[in-house]
């Protein structure tokens, strides 16, 4: 029999809140415990969500939440705020594809929403049941959700962490947009308030706490969440595609199941350069109903492309002390008409050149005698293979043979940076099962042994989860052959 979930920091099911019997934990986040429990007033269930920041705080033998030092205090009792904040704004709303909160209160030193609870299941466990759903179905769902995210955008609000995870299908097939806990930690005074992103659904200017985010941020991540769709597969991380971006080859072999205008809008919704992305819903909608993008008519439909021919992208380092600058090249899209006319020039010049070299030609003189003399060895040609991003497409030119030689030397390369962060990533999604951005023991258990037999030493921070950028610290220390230390 499978033990069923320990949540350590929980209430205990069988307590109460007020008029709430608390049954069973529905899930728990960077930022609090969401439980399933008893309305004793209405009589009918109902879902409680707790603030409880794993890194600020913790629950203490009385069932209090406090944070875990006096230096925690300020950045505790701020995000406290925006967590009312939050509640008041989603009070606000009645839209039938945005999560309703009917009742806030305050209690054992922290603060707790109620919200309907339904039944139903997440998105993220929808496919991982039913991959690659239809076109249709995905359209049945996006469309409402673009909705609801066009009534949170208009209240000046953003969600800021959208993903399957986050997205609730009713069992009338409805779906609901939940969890805008990511939506307060914008500005405050910590790394643990201001960097809450999923890598893969988070956009570039998210990473960095002076990025300016917008509508287009929410859409980057809902184009993640179509991506995901129509490849099965999770996007690649957004630092990541600054070196090599797979964006483009993943919704180009998706052709034939999910149509050009579907694909071309996840593209530009994921767009690493925010201003390639379209900046209102309005806007991706219109993509997605086959419109042009706004000033980028004629443009053919290549997914993930952006219109500039460079573009230079300034981010923190994941040390988050340095700014790395790194310049990405885009080639332009070309019509089939320009590319036979290149060719035609091409083959023209070729051809002028061969004729006035056959005409200029001197006559050779008779071969001289053979004299016979010791064989000298060729020096051998050394050929350095150097890896780049295959970021332009341009048409091949003829191939040209190369001088002969005894022996070739290929000199190998070291895989580029770019690439090893792109494993890494792809290390941690795929154990990143439940898409919370961290892994816990269960998930890194037989997958990594090392880590799981290392697992307090990873873990820096102590909160018993081991987030991306501890992940990748591990792995940048073994790449560097440095013991593991606390």
């Amino acid at each position: 029999m499978a033990e069923s979930t320990v949540y350590r920091n929980a209430l205990e099911p069988g307590g109460t809140l007020n008029e709430y019997l608390l049954k069973s934990v529905l899930g728990t986040g960077g930022f609090g415990i969401t439980y399933l429990a008893w309305d004793g007033n209405l009589e009918k269930p109902v879902a409680i969500k707790e603030y409880l920041p794993g890194d600020l705080a913790l629950r203490a033998l009385d069932g209090s939440v406090v944070p875990v030092s006096s230096d925690h205090r300020n950045d505790y009792q701020w995000g406290l705020d925006r967590f009312i904040q939050e509640a008041r704004t989603l009070a606000r709303f009645s839209h039938p594809h945005i999560v309703r909160v009917n009742r806030y209160f305050e209690l054992n030193g922290t603060g707790y929403m109620v919200m309907d609870y339904e039944e139903g299941e997440s998105l993220h466990a929808r496919l991982k049941r039913a991959p690659l759903p239809a076109e249709d179905e995905v359209r049945g769902l996006l469309l409402p959700l673009l909705d609801g995210l066009s009534a949170v955008h208009a209240a000046n609000f953003l969600h800021r962490d959208i993903k399957p995870a986050n997205i609730f299908i009713r069992g009338d097939g409805r779906p609901v947009l939940l969890d805008f806990g990511a939506a307060r930690a914008t500005g405050g005074a910590t790394r643990s308030l201001t960097a809450v992103l999923t890598p893969g659904y988070a956009p570039l200017e998210q990473y960095s706490p002076d990025g300016k985010q917008g509508p287009w941020s929410d859409i980057y991540a809902l184009a993640g969440v179509l991506f995901r769709m129509v490849t099965d597969r999770n996007p690649p991380d957004a630092v990541a595609r600054l070196q090599l971006d797979t964006v483009p080859a993943a919704l180009q072999a998706a052709r034939g199941r999910y149509s050009a205008t579907l694909l071309q809008a996840i593209g530009r919704g994921l767009a690493v350069n925010a201003g390639s992305r379209p900046q209102s819903v309005a806007g991706w909608r219109g993509l997605l109903e086959g419109a042009p993008m706004p000033g980028q008519a004629g443009t053919a439909p290549n997914s993930g492309a952006t219109p500039a021919a460079a573009r230079t992208v300034a981010l923190n380092s994941a040390a988050g002390s340095t700014a790395t600058t790194r310049t990405v090249v885009s080639a332009p899209d070309h019509s089939e008409s320009w590319r036979r006319l290149a060719w035609a020039v091409f083959w023209l010049v070729a051809a002028i050149v061969a004729v006035s070299w056959y005409v200029k030609r001197k006559p050779e003189p008779p071969p001289a005698p053979a004299v016979a003399a010791p064989s000298a060895k060729r020096a051998p040609v050394q050929v350095e293979v150097v890896e780049t991003p295959a970021l332009a497409v341009l048409p091949a030119a003829p191939a040209i043979a190369a001088p002969a030689a005894d022996v070739v030397v290929v000199k190998p390369v070291e895989p580029s940076k770019g690439r090893v962060a792109e494993r890494v990533a792809d290390e941690f999604r795929g154990a990143d099962r439940d898409g919370d951005g961290y892994l816990v023991p269960a998930e890194v258990e037989g997958r990594f042994p090392f880590i799981a037999k290392e697992f307090a030493k990873v873990d820096r921070d102590g909160d018993r989860r081991i987030s991306f950028d501890e992940f990748a610290e591990l792995r940048r220390q073994q790449f560097e052959r440095r013991p593991l230390s606390r």
